[in-house]
């Protein structure tokens, strides 16, 4: 049952923690619990962050995607 949870979570999450994780070489679990404490402490202030970065990601991740496209044109 948790692993179903982990698994529904990982697959549908932004990607923010692993792209921190990969760009800063840092431990993905260290930066999710840092997220999870943060906002306890800031009264959910890091999930806005959270938010912020996931929608930039996606948009980032489309226009490679676009631009890909177009070259082969």
């Amino acid at each position: 049952m948790l692993q179903r949870i982990l698994t529904f979570f990982e697959r549908y999450s932004f990607g923010v923690c692993t792209y921190l994780g990969e760009r800063f070489n840092i431990s993905i679990a260290k930066i999710r619990l840092f997220f999870i404490y943060s906002s306890f402490l800031a009264v959910g202030f890091p999930l806005v962050f959270y938010f912020f970065a996931g929608i930039v990601l996606d948009i980032r991740h489309y226009v490679k995607r676009m631009r890909t496209r177009m070259l082969d044109w």
